[in-house]
This record gives structure tokens, C-alpha cells and sequence, in this order.
């Protein structure tokens, strides 16, 4: 049986003041065209399909034409969950109607998660959509009261899974968690405050496969087939690093998976460029993909004057600038000096160390005493 899995599409996303819904839309339209070119059984979603609980509506349009390619024009079955950003209620709504047509979209938390069964040529596939749930709210749904944290929580809902797993057949979980070992970036939410949101890979030796959402890195976790398949985009400037993809699984007799990541090309990327501000925007003039959504890490010493304005000149969807000389040097000045008792020059001399690193040069503590023995005239004079 093949499948594939997709997660963290976060459609109404902004950052840094940009709407991403144009660079979305180009993503889920190469999604689309895997499905179309790979043929999967079922695609599974693994939760925050939106960026919040209450989306805007071009995001709901959105992914009512995205579902409806998938769903109707290519009639394969999609079996998604919310995610800790979605509004559980919201995303599930119609969902009876909609699973007639091929949609299951889970979204509450129910004490009995009812499974989707699919049959191949080697038997059933039992598919367990498991949406997003904290602690508090498992413990409401399963009447439960000790269930301290999210692995004790995680622990009780798969208990009555495993025990709905039939003898031979292939379990798949979709699920949407912070397992434990696995690599997050700037931008994800956390689930819990202290910790205590991390689970244990252990839980999930009874299936043969987890989808799973909330870490935007794709990745295995542990040697079991644990995968994230990471966000749709680069949602922050974290995950430079990182190519996008969907997963598309192969499920053999029980026991053989495989999986391959299929890459997603965004329509501008987010990246760094490095060094000088003039130099940065020279190479901009000639950069062919100056279009992207860019960080500037500036190594420039002196004050610049509305270097955004400059910065997008060359690259005109420049989002942020950062400058390591003005980001400090660490704790430079001494603990328990009294600034009141220093001398002017002095201040001046651990201020210029503080943000470049380096320390004033003789000629310049000259030059600074000049000024600031020429201020001290000025002042006594008026």
C-alpha cells in the first residue's frame, strides 16, 4: 500500500508581516501534482493544516480547492487530524458528511478513536487518525484524572488503539506530538511549559508506521518508522537548512516499509546572505533569485543609515537584517562598576567594546577625548 504523508501546512501563516498564502498555494499545487503522479491509496495529514484556531477565509479557500483536487478530481482518500494550531471543532466540521466523500477529517478528542480501514494485496491497513489533545483534555475524554503529562496522556489514548489492532494487519498512527529526540526549530509552538510536553518513541512499537506533525524538520525519530514530514514551507529563518518535502510510504507484507521524501520547491525561498552592506546589495543586482525572502547578517562596523531601504533596492522582499557587531561581545563590562565614577572616555571605550568586540584603538580614545573635552568648552561657555 502506498501512502503519503504531509504536515504543518500552517495555510494563513505570516511572517514577519508577509502573508505566505501566494507561496502556499505554489507548494499544495506541486502536492498536488505528486499525488496526481505518484497515485497513493490514501494521504495522510498529520494536524496544523492552519496557522490558528480561527483561519482567515483565503486560507479556508484555500484548502477547500486543495482537498477538492485531492478528494474529488482525483479520487484518493485523504485522512487528516488537527494539530495543536488548529481549531479542532472548526477543521472537523462536516466531517460526517465529507468522509461519505472521501475526506476524514478527526478533530475533538473522542475517548474511542475509530480507525480507516484499507485493504491491498496483502491484507488490511488499519489507519488510527489521532488528533491533537493535552493533558487536561484527555483526561475529560477518557475519565481519566492521573494523567500528569503529555506521555501518560499519549499512553492512555493508544492503549485503546492497540487494543482495536487486529492479529496480521498493518497498524498506521497519525498523530500530532513532540517525541522526544526529535530536532525542533524556532517555529514551532511549544505544547507545554518546563518540559513536559516531550514523548517517549517507546509508545509506538506497536505500529508499523507513525505520520506524524508538530516538528518542521523532516526526520526519523529512533529506529522505529517514526517520521515527521516537516512543514510545507520554511517557517522560519531555523530552518534554512532544511529542503521541504512529503513522504510517500510503501507498506509491504507486515514488517517491510519504505520511505521516500519527494522535494517541495517554494515559489521564493528564505535564506541568508552574508557580509558587507554595499557588497551584499552589488551581488543582489546580479542574483537571479533576488526575489526571496531573504536575511541579511550584516558585518558592517558604523551606523547605517535605513539600511532596509538599501537592503531592498537588490532584494525588494528583504525581510529582516541582523548585525553580529551590534549584538554585543557578551558580559564585557565588569560587575559593580559604578558608571557615575567613570570618566566620559571610559564609558564611551566599554560601550564601543560591547558591540564590536574590540577595543578602541589609541589614536580613536584620542579622538574621543578631543570631542569630549571640546563638548565640556562648549557647555561651560554657554
Amino acid at each position: 500500500m502506498r501512502l503519503l504523508h504531509s504536515a504543518d501546512w500552517h495555510l494563513g501563516r505570516v511572517y514577519h508581516g508577509v502573508s505566505l498564502l501566494t507561496e502556499q498555494a505554489h507548494v499544495l499545487d506541486q502536492f498536488v501534482h505528486l499525488a496526481a503522479t505518484h497515485k497513493p491509496d490514501a494521504i495522510l495529514l498529520a494536524g496544523d493544516i492552519y496557522d490558528r484556531s480561527t483561519p482567515p477565509a483565503e486560507a479556508v479557500r484555500l484548502l477547500d480547492r486543495t482537498l477538492t483536487q485531492l478528494v474529488v478530481d482525483l479520487q484518493i482518500p485523504v485522512i487528516a487530524i488537527a494539530g495543536n494550531h488548529d481549531g479542532a471543532d472548526r477543521l472537523a466540521f462536516g466531517s460526517h458528511v465529507l468522509q461519505r466523500a472521501g475526506l476524514t477529517v478527526r478533530g475533538p478528542t473522542q475517548a474511542h478513536v475509530e480507525p480507516v480501514r484499507l485493504q491491498d494485496a496483502h491484507g488490511t491497513v488499519a489507519i488510527f487518525p489521532l488528533p491533537y489533545a493535552d493533558p487536561p483534555t484527555v483526561r475529560h475524554a477518557l475519565q481519566v484524572d492521573a494523567l500528569a503529562d503529555h506521555h501518560a496522556a499519549l499512553d492512555a489514548q493508544l492503549s485503546d488503539i492497540r487494543g482495536q489492532i487486529q492479529p496480521g494487519e498493518r497498524a498506521v498512527l497519525v498523530a500530532h506530538a513532540f517525541v522526544r529526540g526529535g530536532a525542533v526549530t524556532e517555529s514551532e509552538r511549544d505544547l507545554s511549559v518546563g518540559g513536559t510536553s516531550a514523548v517517549g518513541v517507546e509508545l509506538f512499537g506497536d505500529f508499523d508506521f507513525v505520520a506524524l506533525g508538530h516538528l518542521h524538520r523532516p526526520q526519523q525519530v529512533g529506529p522505529a518508522p517514526v517520521q515527521y514530514a516537516g512543514s510545507l514551507l520554511k517557517y522560519s529563518f531555523s530552518e534554512l537548512d532544511q529542503q521541504k518535502s512529503a513522504t510517500l510510504i510503501e507498506l509491504g507484507p507486515k514488517g517491510q516499509v519504505t520511505t521516500q521524501r519527494l522535494p517541495l520547491q517554494p515559489l521564493r525561498d528564505l535564506r541568508a546572505v552574508d557580509g558587507l552592506l554595499a557588497d551584499i546589495v552589488a551581488r543582489g543586482a546580479q542574483d537571479p533569485h533576488n526575489q526571496d525572502y531573504i536575511l541579511a547578517r550584516l558585518t558592517d562596523e558604523g551606523a547605517i543609515l535605513d539600511a532596509m531601504g538599501k537592503l531592498r533596492v537588490a532584494y525588494p522582499n528583504a525581510l529582516a537584517i541582523e548585525r553580529a557587531a551590534l549584538m554585543g561581545a557578551g558580559n564585557v563590562l565588569a560587575a559593580g562598576r559604578d558608571h557615575r565614577k567613570m570618566r566620559t572616555e571610559d564609558l564611551f571605550a566599554d560601550f564601543y567594546l560591547e558591540v564590536t568586540g574590540k577595543t578602541l584603538e589609541a589614536d580613536a580614545q584620542d579622538v574621543v577625548a578631543e570631542v569630549v573635552a571640546a563638548v565640556i568648552v562648549h557647555m561651560a561657555e554657554r
